[in-house]
């Protein structure tokens, strides 16, 4: 019996200390002792007050942790939390705390994880406050900025697909803004600011639901310039027939790039249409481009009318039909403006007219015979005298200084008007010959005497005297 006790004492001590062996790296002497820090007690106090939306309290916990414990583990998050506390309170006043926020926790700890994370939510307040597209625009272009600074400084991270979806949906608000403002432009025959408009658009999203449109808007905004070209009075025809040409190739290529880029949308038959109208060659796409275009075009979403509707009641855009494929533009290309478009034409005019008046050219400008006024000028009704030289401005002649009343005054006409502000030289001569009559008629009046009255010496006082400059 004995031996039989001892034999299972045994038994239990050998388990007791293979029991003790196999957990000596995981025993704790204090596991059932509640040891959590006060630094986390606080972090755990703050979270769960933001659960109930207790904002200013969740704030106060968190900055007091901050504080009071600048060496701890929970600080980064802590900082960021106190940012997600103003995003989720909501307002334009919050949201500008939250974005200070964000920013500061990128200063402190630009090279923590959570870095990504608060500028992807700097973007997303914008993205939130982010207007239609005939509003201000001024945070859709915060929002872009915002979603391309984190694709680049933050190539790595998860959140890139997010962030690319959503500079996707941005950029289809901003296409859609510059396609309408060319719109109004085609819509006033103004067709240089019109193409600009769309040159620009065309060339920074390629991805916009209304590309073909825009892009057969372009083709006719060039047709009509050159129609304008045609109808320019006195222009040689060499100048004329340069400028018509170079308009309808930029149209030929504005309706080619829809054949070729994108054969599966609405404009893509009308393209073709016209450039058979204007005796040009009929792209074909490729297979490639006809399966991408496709893909594009299955992406994107659809408003419905009751989506449309509700829509009137809110200020944000609808992004239904921006793209679900594809990467965004993160580079802008150069910007057209109109005035590029008319100084690069009136220089492209004038560098030929040059080249035709030195003799490269067969066709020259017809000069202006003498004695005969220029065409787009009146004659000059007085004839008191010559022209002293080949201006067309007759010689003034000075009041004669017995009788000043019987003395007609010589009459201004439109061309010596013109001449003064082009021949500045003329000008100065001329008011030294009128210099005699001008002084002697101030200083005399109708009976020959002198005339001391200072109201005809004041200065009128207008608008002058509000603006003294």
């Amino acid at each position: 019996m004995l031996k039989r006790f001892s034999i299972l004492m045994g038994i239990a001590l050998l388990t007791l200390s293979f029991a003790a062996c196999h957990n000596k790296h995981v025993t704790n002497p204090i596991a059932q002792v509640d040891s959590k820090q006060p630094d986390k007690i606080l972090y755990d106090r703050a979270m769960d007050a933001m659960k109930h939306n207790k904002f200013d309290v969740a704030r106060l916990t968190l900055q007091t942790l901050i504080n009071t414990y600048p060496d701890s583990e929970f600080v980064a998050r802590a900082k960021l939390a106190i940012g997600d506390s103003w995003y989720a309170e909501g307002g334009s006043a919050a949201m500008i705390q939250a974005e200070n926020e964000y920013k500061d926790f990128q200063t402190f700890f630009p090279n923590m994880p959570e870095a990504a994370e608060a500028q992807l939510k700097i973007a997303n307040i914008h993205y939130r406050e982010m207007e239609k597209p005939d509003r201000d625009f001024t945070h859709a272009l915060r929002a872009e900025e915002e979603y391309r600074q984190l694709i680049t400084q933050y190539p790595d991270t998860k959140l890139v697909p997010e962030a690319k979806q959503r500079l996707l949906e941005v950029q289809e608000v901003l296409a859609e803004r510059e396609f309408r403002i060319g719109k109004f432009y085609f819509m006033r025959q103004s067709w240089a600011a019109s193409v600009a408009r769309l040159k620009s658009l065309t060339d920074t999203y390629p991805l916009y639901s209304g590309i073909d449109e825009a892009l057969f808007m372009m083709g006719n905004a060039y047709e009509k310039e050159a129609e304008a070209y045609r109808s320019v009075p006195n222009m040689p025809e060499a100048i004329k027939g340069a400028m018509v040409k170079q308009a309808e190739d930029l149209a030929s290529n504005a309706y080619s790039r829809i054949l070729t880029r994108y054969p599966a949308m609405g404009r893509a038959g009308d393209a073709r249409k016209q450039l058979e109208a204007m005796h040009r060659p009929v792209p074909t796409a490729t297979p490639e481009a006809m399966a991408l275009n496709k893909k594009e075009e299955e992406s994107r979403g659809e408003t419905g009318m009751w989506g449309r509707m509700m829509g009137n009641l809110h200020k944000g855009p609808d992004v239904a039909q921006a793209v679900k494929v594809g990467d965004p533009v993160l580079v802008d290309p150069p910007q057209t403006s109109a005035s590029q478009l008319i100084n690069s034409a009136n220089e492209q005019m004038l560098g030929m007219a040059k080249t035709m008046n030195s003799g490269g050219g067969k066709v020259s400008l017809e000069p202006i015979k003498e004695g005969a006024p220029p065409a787009n000028e009146p004659v000059p009704r007085s004839d008191k005298g010559q022209p002293s030289d080949n201006s067309g401005v007759p010689e003034l002649e000075p009041v004669p200084s017995g009788d000043s009343s019987s003395a007609t005054p010589p009459q201004t006409t439109a061309p010596t008007q013109l001449n003064e502000v082009n021949n500045p030289e003329q000008k100065a001569a001329d008011g030294a010959t009128q210099a005699p009559a001008a002084s002697q008629g101030a200083d005399q009046n109708n009976d020959g005497k002198p005339d001391y009255s200072t109201s005809k010496k004041k200065q009128k006082k207008g608008l002058r005297k509000i603006v003294p400059f």
